[in-house]
């Protein structure tokens, strides 16, 4: 996972390959390193992602509630109609702000 500033307000933390078990602790030092003073959203960017499991799901689900403790907004782009259904049917979709690209995220933060 790669975590990168799109804005003074957003970081952008880029999913690689498999979002699992096995990625916890990466997922939990790159949200970390995503969270810097004046950090308003993390933005994460599911185009590289190829599998994402439950437990996957379950690791969102706690990247989420820590965005929501820093009162930070939480977006996503990247998902195929897989993922977005999934997330859909979780209603994880009424929490994680779904845009189409990474401007559009940026530009939801603005």
């Amino acid at each position: 996972m790669q975590v990168r500033s799109a804005s003074d307000r957003a970081s952008i933390i880029d999913i690689e390959g498999e979002l699992t078990g096995a990625s916890e602790a990466e997922l939990m030092s790159a949200y970390e390193a995503a969270t810097r003073p004046g950090t308003r959203a993390i933005v994460l960017n599911f185009t590289s992602l190829e599998y994402m499991n439950s437990t996957g799901i379950g690791l969102l689900v706690t990247v989420l509630v820590r965005a929501q403790r820093q009162g930070q907004r939480f977006l996503a782009y990247g998902l195929s109609d897989h993922y977005r259904q999934i997330l859909s049917l979780t209603r994880l979709d009424e929490a994680i702000g779904i845009v189409d690209s990474e401007e559009a995220a940026v530009a939801a933060v603005a």
